[in-house]
């Protein structure tokens, strides 16, 4: 017998046909999986056409990791830098301010442009002091010693502004490139620097060594401590004691009349002055 739609026991012989329905589905769903789970065999994971595309894929991805980290990653400070890239590797970046006559700070941008920085809204350069701090590498300029700005209770060197600012004028927001040497004991990385300046005369982005480049100049003196003195090479250290003795020649910058001024001093012996004259102040202080 047929029972009315709104009967009581046609909506309940009803229900029993859809949870019938139901587990007949999930029953027929187990019975596939378990099928396809006993059909897997180890044969299917060697065959060409599966180990051939995955080890393409697992080769570009080892690639891909490796080549960001040898070339892409980027250092936030000095002490960040690998021991290995010391006198095998450089960095590139841009100048975010100059500190004294031989020493300044960069931002480094692994890749340069061809990386997306400057161009790409998420790699950009920091304008702001806060958002630069600890996040900059400290670069000593190999080879040179410029005379001294006023710090540390200090009084400030001849020559030393006029070091400062043509190093400023001539470096800061410039990109560069670093060629790394030793890291130092003030946390800096010692680097023979090259920048490209596109209105340089009489050729146009000529690369230019900037420690040959104040040598010449007579912003400062060759390096003559007597120990932790670092050219990058025999050949370079020749040829910056040549563009010093030159610059004497011509009386550049801290050489004019330096012969006639007793009271002359290069920025190491300075450097030397302060610290004995701060060791017998600090002797007599004790007693």
């Amino acid at each position: 017998m047929r029972w009315p739609p709104w009967s009581h026991k046609s909506h309940t012989t009803g229900g029993n046909d859809d949870d019938s329905e139901d587990q007949q589905q999930q029953a027929i769903s187990t019975t596939a999986i378990n099928k396809a789970l006993n059909s897997l065999t180890w044969e299917s994971f060697t065959r060409p056409q599966t180990l051939i595309p995955t080890a393409i894929l697992t080769t570009a991805i080892l690639s891909g990791a490796r080549f960001h980290r040898r070339y892409l990653r980027r250092f936030p400070d000095a002490t960040s830098i690998p021991t290995a890239y010391f006198r095998h590797r450089s960095v590139f970046g841009k100048v975010t301010s100059v500190g004294d006559g031989d020493n300044f700070r960069i931002f480094h941008t692994p890749g340069g442009r061809l990386a997306g920085w400057g161009w790409l809204p998420w790699k950009r350069v920091p304008m702001g002091k806060k958002e630069l701090r600890d996040n900059t590498i400290h670069i000593r300029l190999a080879g040179v010693d410029a005379p001294e700005l006023a710090h540390f209770g200090r009084p400030e060197q001849p020559f030393a502004r006029d070091a400062h600012q043509w190093l400023t004028s001539y470096l800061l927001n410039k990109r560069v490139r670093a060629y790394l040497h030793r890291p130092d004991q003030y946390q800096r990385a010692v680097a023979t620097v090259y920048v490209r300046r596109a209105l340089d005369f009489p050729i146009p982005f000529r690369r230019r060594d900037v420690s040959y480049e104040m040598l010449r100049r007579g912003l400062a003196t060759v390096y003559e401590a007597k120990s932790g003195s670092e050219f990058g090479g025999k050949a370079k250290e020749e040829k910056y004691r040549s563009a010093e003795w030159w610059a004497k020649v011509k009386r550049n910058g801290m050489w004019k009349g330096f012969r006639r001024n007793k009271e002359w001093e290069s920025p190491r012996e300075y450097k030397t002055r302060m610290g004995a004259e701060e060791q017998v102040n600090g002797k007599e202080g004790k007693k």
